[in-house]
């Protein structure tokens, strides 16, 4: 007996599936999310204070 028609359906089937199980995990690590974008936030502050620093030793050295 030929299976092979029967891969054929359960390809698309299967994908239906997964993407509708995908749907649901959208805010699921939300609070991870979150702490990264702290870190972030806080990383670039301390970028920012190394950028200023090294922009006023850049002015005293063209003096």
């Amino acid at each position: 007996m030929d299976w092979s028609w029967l891969v054929a359906l359960i390809c698309p089937l299967m994908m239906i599936f997964m993407m509708f199980g995908m749907r649901g995990g959208h805010n699921h690590g939300f609070h991870k999310k979150q702490v990264n974008l702290e870190q972030v936030q806080e990383e670039l502050s301390e970028l920012k204070q190394q950028n200023e620093l090294m922009r006023k030793q850049m002015q005293e050295l063209n003096k």
